[in-house]
């Protein structure tokens, strides 16, 4: 099983990015997927997830409206586009499958991605 994330990087303030996350070893369809993030000192935190059709998303307060999740399911992937970014959106960012339903708790999760530096400068 093998998630991989990519598209991080650094960015000014209000810039965008897109990070991709690819799958493998599983049977995407079946699967939930989310992505969370972590700060340096802080815990790993929820960032948005989709159901395996993509007709239910959902997001953190602190992205909602800014971030959008989608997914592929003919190419294994999940995306994550982030615009208007703030410094505070500076993190590590993650993927995650879940089997079945989505989830905002981390601890639910099955597979996790080895995460993609997203840093944002003022």
């Amino acid at each position: 099983v093998r998630l991989v994330e990519s598209g991080g990087g650094l960015v000014q303030v209000g810039g965008s990015l897109r990070l991709s996350c690819v799958a493998s070893g599983f049977r995407f369809d079946d699967y939930s997927l989310g992505w969370f993030r972590q700060a340096p000192g802080k815990e790993r935190e929820f960032v948005s997830s989709i159901n395996w059709s993509g007709s239910n998303t959902v997001y953190a307060d602190s992205v909602k409206g800014r971030f959008t999740i989608s997914r592929d399911n003919a190419k294994n992937t999940v995306y994550l586009q982030m615009n208007s970014l703030k410094p505070e959106d500076t993190a590590v960012y993650y993927c995650a499958a879940i089997y079945g339903r989505n989830s905002r708790d981390a601890s639910s999760y099955n597979y996790w991605g080895q995460g993609t530096q997203v840093t944002v400068s003022s």
